[in-house]
């Protein structure tokens, strides 16, 4: 029971000692505008779980400070404070000015025990918010000389400060408009510098300066973030803008600082080293980017800050080792970063309570960037200058160079002309060198043509002589028997003659049965028939050559003319039958074709190079079997195709190259020109056709001949 009675008395005797350790925050001036950060009582919950009726019966700390400072934290953030009204006014506005915290609520507490809340933050919509501005801002209803108790809760993942106002809804606008008018004036120069730096992009088109126009926005939009201008007019609907910006804003703020430092000073040739540490630096940006999307905002503030630290500080030492080889551009941007530089400084110390946070504080880092945007924009125009300097010294030399060059273009064509002169003489005798062995080589080409004309009539006229010869020696051969065959007819004839002069018919008679069956009359008159008929047979033989050799020779058509393709095959087979040995099957696979325009001599000429080499390669085979040489014709869309296929000893790839190459043979010295399938592929080139070939070693040849129905579409 004593216990009980002890533990009671404790919880009530703290209660007391806490409501009066706070001071309360009195308003008496309705024109007066207080900053009531140093009445505020903070506890830090590290477990962020506690509800508001738990947080009452925690230990608060005073706070000490006109602008609290509680730096970059995880943990939810408590302020409790109480407010006696002796103004006249009945309404009272109490501003957060950190537009920056992700989530405000503000309790009310009330006598009977119960409370009243309003809850703010960049998790919802800004329309949400009731009111058209980015700072927080609550309604209190304190009645005249009263006094009420708040607790303010808060939670950010950036550097969260307290900078509390607390007046009328006139004294907050005044403030307010205050700063508008000097940020919007900030905004001005960042887009005054950006369009100036833009145009000047667009007359040189150096990149560096489009470099400087993104890092110029960057800078502005990192102030409008920072400010809370972002979330307002920006990106209003976005929660998720509103919390994230904060990082991915600075973050390319930072690499299009460095992108421009890199081109600016052109690091990569004033000093390597540098330029990598810029880049390990650019990758550590980059990185922020890993928390940011994992939502993890501390860790990624505390990066964010870590790598402007660490960049700021090596930019300010490769810009001064560049300096210090005179390059006027790092000079003027060693002056402009530390500017910057110095404004950032007295930002930090603000935030750690070293400076105060006054009008000179909060704009301090809006001063320093517009100064720096200025400064950088001046050197880049003072290096517009350097550049038009040096393009008038560059003309000026180029000038100089020009007159010199002039001096020896006019000495050395003084020089050349007389080298031209001599030039030209040895050339004209060259040239009269080369027309006679041009001409020399002309002879020698028709001599081989003419050698390869030869050859082919050489195998020709063996040909159609053998062809020839068997016929005539079959029609002379039959003449002598039917000479004999006749002189026994003109006998029997003389002895029926003598009928007329005799007188013993009867006798005369049985002597003429007698010398009929003496000589045989019946074998006589079928002997006579055959002697004929041979005799008939060699004649059409002979004429079918006569027709063939006319067929084939075509002397009477040496221009483009329509014919039946089958003709010009059969004729020059009929000419090569001599030398068409008795083991090669002939074999005829012909379609049924139009007739095609061509020179039919020439393309008679084609088939009859190609049998002929077909039938060498069958005997050039040391073994014989079941040999052939097949032909086959086809009409493919506007094309006569010819395919002649042989079992001969075929050809490797290295000589299937080679064969439509002049006076290329795989025959021995003495045995071809090597002409014969060049002519065939210039034949059929002229008839604007193509041929292809197939073949490999022991496998024969494929020869397909293309020919267009009409050569005049093609020519």
């Amino acid at each position: 029971m004593f216990s009980k009675a002890f533990a009671l008395w404790s919880v009530i005797t703290l209660a007391i000692v806490s409501n009066l350790s706070a001071q309360s925050v009195v308003f008496k001036d309705n024109k007066r505008l207080l900053q009531i950060g140093r009445y505020l009582e903070l506890y830090t919950d590290k477990s962020n779980q506690l509800s508001f009726e738990e947080v009452q019966h925690q230990s608060f700390s005073p706070s000490g400070q006109d602008v609290p400072n509680l730096q970059i934290t995880p943990y939810t953030q408590w302020a409790r404070f109480s407010i006696t009204n002796n103004s006249t006014a009945n309404h009272l506005m109490l501003e957060v000015e950190s537009p920056t915290i992700d989530d405000i609520t503000i309790y009310e507490r009330r006598p009977d025990g119960s409370y009243a809340s309003t809850r703010l933050g960049e998790f919802v919509p800004f329309q949400a918010r009731g009111y058209d501005h980015q700072n927080y801002r609550f309604k209190l209803a304190i009645p005249r000389d009263s006094t009420k108790q708040y607790y303010l809760r808060v939670k950010a993942g950036e550097q969260l400060q307290l900078p509390i106002y607390l007046g009328t809804a006139e004294t907050i606008y005044e403030k307010n408009s205050r700063r508008d008018i000097i940020f919007g004036i900030y905004i001005g120069v960042i887009l005054a510098m950006a369009f100036y730096n833009l145009f000047i992009w667009l007359s040189t088109r150096d990149k560096s300066y489009l470099t400087y126009v993104s890092y110029i926005i960057f800078v502005g939009l990192t102030q409008v973030t920072l400010q809370g201008y972002a979330f307002r007019f920006l990106w209003p609907g976005s929660s998720w803008l509103a919390m994230h910006s904060t990082v991915l804003v600075p973050v390319f703020n930072g690499l299009t600082a460095l992108w421009f430092i890199q081109q600016f000073l052109s690091t990569r040739e004033n000093y390597p080293l540098g330029n990598k540490l810029i880049n390990v630096v650019i990758g550590l940006y980059l990185l922020c980017l890993i928390p940011t999307f994992l939502n993890k905002y501390v860790m990624a503030q505390l990066l964010v800050q870590f790598d402007a630290f660490i960049g700021a500080l090596l930019v300010l030492v490769v810009a001064y080792r560049i300096s210090r080889k005179g390059v006027n551009a790092a000079m003027f941007f060693l002056l402009a970063w530390s500017v910057f530089l110095l404004s950032i400084f007295v930002f930090v110390l603000r935030n750690f309570n070293v400076l105060p946070y006054n009008n000179f504080t909060f704009y301090a880092l809006q001063i320093g960037s517009g100064l720096e945007v200025l400064l950088l924009s001046f050197a880049l125009a003072h290096r517009i200058n350097v550049f038009k300097a040096e393009k008038e010294a560059s003309q000026q030399m180029a000038l100089a160079i020009s007159m010199e060059n002039e001096r020896l273009v006019r000495e050395q064509n003084i020089i050349l002309e007389s080298k031209v002169k001599d030039r030209t003489e040895d050339l004209q005798a060259t040239n009269l060198e080369l027309n006679n062995a041009l001409t020399t080589l002309k002879e020698a080409q028709t001599q081989l043509v003419e050698k390869e004309k030869m050859a082919s009539l050489g195998q020709l006229t063996a040909g159609i002589a053998h062809e020839i010869n068997n016929p005539i020696n079959f029609v002379t051969s039959n003449i002598k028997p039917l000479k004999l065959d006749i002189a026994d007819l003109e006998s029997l004839l003389e002895k029926y003659n003598e009928l007329h002069t005799t007188q013993d018919i009867p006798g005369t008679l049985a002597k003429i049965n007698a010398f009929k069956r003496e000589i045989d009359i019946d074998y006589i008159h079928e002997e006579i028939a055959s002697l004929i008929k041979g005799i008939e047979d060699g004649a059409v033989r002979t004429a079918e050559i006569v027709k063939g050799l006319r067929t084939f020779s075509r002397l009477d058509e040496s221009d483009v003319k329509s014919i039946d393709i089958h003709e010009g095959l059969d004729s020059t087979l009929v000419l090569l039958r001599n030398a068409i040995p008795s083991y090669v099957n002939l074999i005829k696979d012909y379609g049924s074709l139009p007739k095609i325009e061509c020179y039919a001599g020439k393309v008679n000429q084609v088939f009859m190079n190609i049998f002929s080499n077909a039938l060498n390669a069958i005997k050039s085979k040391p073994v014989h079997g079941n040999e052939f040489l097949s032909i086959k014709t086809a009409q493919e869309d506007n094309y006569v195709v010819i395919t002649i296929k042989d079992s001969g000893i075929g050809m490797s790839d290295a000589v299937k190259e080679k064969i439509f190459d002049p006076f290329f043979t795989t025959k021995d010295v003495g045995e071809g020109t090597g002409l014969g399938l060049s002519i065939v592929f210039s034949i059929i080139e002229k008839h604007k056709g193509k041929i292809i070939v197939n073949s490999a070693p022991g496998e024969g040849a494929e020869f397909i001949i293309y020919l267009p129905l009409h050569i005049a579409n093609h020519l």
